[in-house]
């Protein structure tokens, strides 16, 4: 049996790693995938809710099923950790009242720093003591002996100046974590929870998991759409900001499809039900963005191998530095062994753990709230060392929704005709270009088409009045005349694309079809050139001739047409060798063995297309070009701040680790330098939640 949890009270890499070790332990648990970053968790087996929540009982982290609501977030001030702290306090100032008027020697003050570390650090000591029996050695081992370590020497003054710090510190990153996780719990909230739905002529309020698909919901003006459909009846405005990061409101009328968790802004809607409440667009978007967070950056996966030699590192170190000048030099144990507890508080590595996860978490969450969907933090980091783009044509910088300008026959048929056979053809095919045939023979005598048949990279057939028509591209063996070349360069020196129309090697006449630039596409590629990239490429299957009359005019550096699928997939790779990290950026459906050889494949009008959420590395949900370069730049900039987290964690330490030798960093100088790193390296990655 296979149960999905959330988790509250995780805020602490290493607890996390130590929650999943410890249930995997469980006999009753066969496996196990814990989601730090989403704070959700997968357990395979028989195991109890109580059996989980004693795996986490030393940090206590307790969980709840995923669909159940979560409970009242509690006050800060009733948070276990915040009251321990507090009431340590006071014990804690005492202390050292007593010990400025009495000196080293007094009980009183040695009692009351005792009561102060009982008080303030009883879980610590009771999880650092069970993890030393064990040999875990993580940072709550590390304190525990550093503690410890204090009262020995009769520094108790100072291990509970370091217990009151640690408190504090583990709360700050605590509500720090839940900052970061906010703007995926912020995207969970938007949807209702109940529908109005039409059973037997009345409407019923009902809990949006018992709608059913092919039921119809109504949503007035200023209600938020619960479930995702197709309006039946009704027209609108509807801000889709929830789902695709547009700002400006969309007109719907009947037809046209809605999504959960978008806010119908002025008219009255009748909506049909087209997915189940678990299979809305918005539920993909938080599944697929929680999944991303838990996959790690390729700069997480190296701090991870680095943290786990470092702590036995400076244990080791910590040893040596209370140790050797003793024994070697004559030096004083008392203070040599301070000073290597001093080493042990001081390389903690919470700052260092930490500086990637709230990054990639950040940056993941605040895209997905801007209608862009990263699926991974190393798609994440990807994006921003991309130096060539390379574009499919149709639909990507052009919109996608080509017009016929023309019909030129070549035969018996006159132009009426061949685009009603055409049309015929065309009707079972998805293809835009079919469409635009279709649309234009709208007003025309229908006529039937059997035995339709796709063949990629060429083109459509099928059996009209029982002979076999084709639309698509000539092959070498037809003959195609003086007259139809001139005709067919005329068309596509405009920027029309051009679908000739046969029966076996004859052609029966031309199809010109023209596709709108989209107005954005000159200034985004500008602005990719500004954010770094070195190179962009088109990619058709179009002649060269309509594609160079698009690639010139929106400034693409090199054009590459008429090509098959295997044929783009070749260039991507050839570009990787020459150029280095490539994306390729389409429609999601369409060029699948392209985006899949790409470093970073991107998908535009993820909010429409199954197909384009599940198959591309990042979905543009808004099919706006704008999200791109932004993208991008969202990436350069969540590297840099990995770096400069990762960089600062460990420069932070070595410049504590200097000035411990000499005998100028204290204890609690030391846990404050420690607990200064990892607010700092939280706060530098919150940063990623400001700005586009």
């Amino acid at each position: 049996m296979r149960q999905h949890y959330r988790l509250e009270g995780l805020s602490c890499a290493n607890c996390a790693a130590k929650f999943e070790r410890n249930l995997r332990e469980l006999p009753s648990v066969e496996d196990v995938q814990l989601n730090f970053g989403a704070s959700k968790l997968m357990v395979e087996g028989e195991a109890s809710v109580k059996e989980i929540e004693r795996a986490g009982a030393f940090d206590d982290i307790k969980i709840r099923f995923e669909h159940e609501k979560a409970a009242a977030p509690v006050p800060f001030w009733r948070n276990k950790e915040v009251q321990s702290m507090a009431y340590s306090l006071p014990f804690l100032i005492g202390g050292w009242i007593v010990f400025l008027q009495s000196g080293e020697e007094s009980y009183w003050a040695v009692l009351l720093f005792a009561l102060s570390i009982a008080i303030g650090g009883w879980r610590l000591l009771l999880t650092g003591l069970t993890n030393l029996f064990r040999f875990e050695f993580d940072m709550k081992t590390l304190m525990t002996i550093a503690i410890i370590g204090a009262a020995v020497i009769g520094e108790w003054g100072e291990g509970a100046v370091v217990v009151f710090l640690f408190a504090v510190s583990e709360v700050l990153e605590r509500f720090s974590m839940d900052k970061a996780r906010n703007s995926i719990r912020s995207l969970m909230d938007i949807a209702p929870q109940q529908a109005a739905v039409l059973r037997n002529g009345k409407e019923r309020m009902v809990p949006v998991e018992e709608a059913e698909i092919g039921e119809i919901i109504v949503i007035r003006p200023g209600q938020k759409i619960p479930l995702d459909g197709t309006v039946e009846n009704g027209s609108s405005f509807v801000n889709q900001s929830a789902i695709t990061g547009e700002s400006v409101a969309v007109q719907k009328a009947v037809g046209d499809e809605v999504f959960a968790g978008t806010l119908n802004e002025e008219g009255a809607l009748k909506v049909r039900i087209t997915k189940w409440a678990e299979d809305t667009t918005l539920a993909k978007i938080i599944h697929l963005v929680e999944e991303a967070q838990a996959e790690k950056a390729p700069s997480q996966a190296f701090v991870d191998r680095f943290a786990k030699y470092y702590t036995p590192a400076i244990m080791i170190i910590a040893l040596l530095v209370a140790v050797l000048p003793p024994l070697a030099a004559g030096g004083v144990w008392s203070e040599w062994i301070y000073r290597g507890l001093a080493v042990l508080v001081v390389g903690c590595p919470c700052a260092l753990v930490i500086s990637t996860p709230v990054a990639i978490v950040t940056a993941i969450g605040h895209a997905a709230k801007r209608g862009v969907l990263i699926k991974g933090g190393v798609h994440l980091e990807t994006a921003g060392k991309i130096t060539t783009v390379a574009f499919d044509k149709t639909g990507t910088l052009t919109k996608g929704t080509p017009e016929v300008t023309e019909v030129k026959t070549f035969s018996y048929m006159d132009s009426s005709t061949l685009l009603s056979y055409a049309a015929a053809i065309e009707r079972y095919s998805q293809h835009p270009l079919g469409r635009a045939i279709v649309e234009a023979a709208k007003d025309l005598p229908s006529i039937d088409a059997e035995q339709f048949e796709s063949i990629t990279g060429k083109g459509v057939q099928a059996v009209v009045n029982k002979e076999l028509y084709w639309i698509g591209r000539a092959d070498e063996r037809m003959s195609i005349t003086k007259e139809m070349n001139e005709t067919i360069d005329e068309f596509r020196k405009n920027g029309s694309t051009v679908m000739l129309m046969g029966q076996g090697e004859q052609i029966l006449g031309a199809i010109a079809a023209k596709d709108t630039i989209r107005e954005e596409s000159k200034s985004i590629v500008q602005k990719l050139y500004e954010a770094g990239v070195k190179k962009t490429v088109m990619l058709t299957g179009d002649h060269a001739l309509s594609a160079s009359s698009i690639g010139k005019a929106v400034g693409i550096q090199h054009i590459e047409a008429e090509l098959m699928p295997q044929q783009k997939l070749e260039i991507i790779r050839k570009i990787q060798q020459e150029d280095g990290k490539v994306a390729m950026i389409g429609d999601g459906i369409n060029d699948a063995p392209a985006l899949a050889m790409a470093d970073v494949g991107i998908a535009m009008g993820g909010a429409g297309t199954d197909a384009a959420l599940e198959t591309a590395d990042i979905a543009l949900m808004a099919d706006d070009l704008h999200q791109l370069p932004e993208t991008i730049s969202l990436s350069k900039k969540t590297l840099k701040i990995i770096k400069q987290n990762i960089a600062f964690a460990l420069g932070l330490k070595v410049l504590a680790l200097l000035l411990i030798i000499p005998g100028w960093l204290t204890l609690w100088m030391a846990i404050f330098a420690d607990m200064g790193a990892t607010l700092i390296v939280v706060l530098n990655s919150l940063r990623l939640m400001k700005g586009k």
